[in-house]
């Protein structure tokens, strides 16, 4: 992380077993909140609209890093905007046990933009963007009904997306 600019990685991934995550206190909370509405804030705005000193609120924003309780920073993106005009929610039923198999190939599907394992009708919840509706059947009947350990899909087109504030 740059002494001014918070990075732009939103990986998401960690080495090895995180901490147990330290109680976090209200200016934890209000660090939190200006950093989802801008992850490029400058160290100098958060310490400045939190009222610690800059080095407190590095140190804050390392440790809420380190404690894994943020996971990277990335960028909003307007997909249709982008060249990903095509959206959907995929639902999965997968073969028992086989969730970690499963989750390695689904991270190498291009337009894969967030995968969660879930309870209930179905067993995985997978959000792609694609150019358009032919690549998303395409990635849907080709690349994901060839997965040995996917038994059904259900596709829900995405016919508006709204992202929401998290000021509340």
């Amino acid at each position: 992380m740059a002494p001014e600019r918070m990075a732009d990685d939103d990986s998401g991934d960690q080495s090895g077993p995180l901490p147990p995550p330290r109680p976090l206190d209200a200016i934890d909370r209000d660090i939190l909140r200006m950093l989802q509405t801008d992850g490029r804030a400058s160290i100098r705005s958060v310490a400045e609209q939190v009222h610690v000193s800059r080095a407190n609120a590095y140190a804050r924003i390392n440790r809420l890093i380190e404690d894994g309780v943020i996971r990277g920073f990335g960028a909003r993106v307007n997909h249709e905007r982008a060249g990903q005009g095509a959206s959907a929610y995929i639902t999965l039923k997968i073969v028992q046990n086989s969730w970690r198999t499963v989750r390695e190939q689904l991270k190498e599907l291009p337009g894969a933009a967030h995968m969660a394992l879930v309870s209930g009708d179905f067993d995985v919840l997978l959000l792609v963007h694609t150019p358009d509706n032919r690549t998303l059947r395409e990635l849907v009947l080709t690349r994901l009904q060839s997965i040995p350990e996917v038994l059904s899909t259900r596709t829900l087109l995405v016919f508006e997306e709204t992202d929401l504030d998290p000021e509340g």
